[in-house]
């Protein structure tokens, strides 16, 4: 098996050695900041490869990571769009932030000025660490235990909680009930 196999490539074709032979033209030709676009051609639990428009041996990797909780990585063959953010000699792939992730990457800086304010909100998922709390399309926060009201909570509950932090850094919220418990 070669070292990056990929689908849709000749099973003859030693596409590894291409990709190293013409990674430092892919450095250079794709410096950072610089807006791509490309065809997903896998998917893997850690973010989709692409193949890059204009330049067939490179690798391209967006990773999940850099996604919001709130999409979905692309479906293989779809043409995406996005910006170089780094180059991973080690494996000679060019990292990307797909376009449409960073369209919802601003959503949680657009809260720091909602700090101490009470919203509506639904519980979306339960763990040991709180409750995931939706308070707008595509953001969500956390209430710790400590923060829960009185009464039972449940996911799918709908609740109101107040905004206690905002940290955009760290992609999050912390919530929690109304005039404390």
């Amino acid at each position: 098996m070669p070292e990056y196999p990929w689908p849709g490539w000749e099973s003859d074709k030693d596409y590894g050695t291409l990709v190293v032979a013409a990674w430092p033209d892919t450095v250079r030709d794709l410096p950072l900041g610089t807006a791509v676009t490309g065809e997903v051609v896998d998917r893997a639990p850690f973010g989709v490869f692409l193949a890059i428009d204009h330049h067939p041996e490179a690798i391209g990797l967006a990773e999940i990571t850099a996604m919001p909780r709130c999409m979905e990585l692309p479906h293989v063959g779809e043409h995406v769009a996005g910006l170089v953010l780094w180059h991973a000699d080690h494996n000679h792939q060019v990292k990307i932030k797909l376009t449409e992730w960073d369209e919802h990457a601003d959503l949680l800086s657009s809260f720091a000025d909602t700090i101490g304010q009470t919203v509506s909100g639904q519980v979306t998922k339960l763990t040991p660490i709180g409750a995931f709390v939706q308070v707008a399309d595509c953001v969500e926060g956390l209430m710790r235990p400590e923060e829960f009201p009185e009464t039972a909570v449940a996911e799918g509950q709908e609740l109101m909680v107040t905004i206690l932090d905002v940290d955009p850094e760290r992609r999050r919220i912390l919530l929690a009930a109304p005039n404390g418990r």
